[in-house]
């Protein structure tokens, strides 16, 4: 029901445009939020976005002021713009959904997730 897509091969400083496609119902009244994953670690929070057409974000302190989301809720999709991009953000990124409430940053609150999309940043 969530899918992501976009990923792929940059370089570090270089730029890519994560999307989440969602279908099965309306996801236009959840909120939406993007995590990743290495090898061996746990899943990483990385933004957050709510379902009143992004009123309010959140990113994690890794991210602020490099990567924005972004939802269209007209075509139930979720974006993530990833700049400035280094090695460390190579991971595989997913998009999750879950009932509105407080923007979390838990992967354990999410109820819905896609398979992931994976980015790799050469340095």
């Amino acid at each position: 029901q969530l899918q992501a897509s976009g990923g792929g091969l940059v370089q570090a400083g270089g730029s890519l445009r994560l999307s989440c496609a969602a279908s099965g119902r309306d996801f236009s009244n959840y909120d939406m939020g993007w995590f990743r994953q290495t090898p061996g670690k746990e899943r990483e929070f990385v933004a957050v976005i709510n379902w009143w057409i992004g009123r309010r974000t959140s990113n994690a302190d890794s991210v602020k002021g490099r990567f924005i989301i972004s939802r269209n809720n007209a075509k139930n999709m979720v974006y993530l713009q990833m700049n400035s991009l280094i090695p460390e953000d190579a991971a595989i990124y997913y998009c999750a959904a879950r009932t509105p409430s407080r923007l979390s940053d838990d992967a354990t609150d999410y109820d819905y997730w896609g398979q992931g999309t994976q980015v790799t940043v050469s340095s």
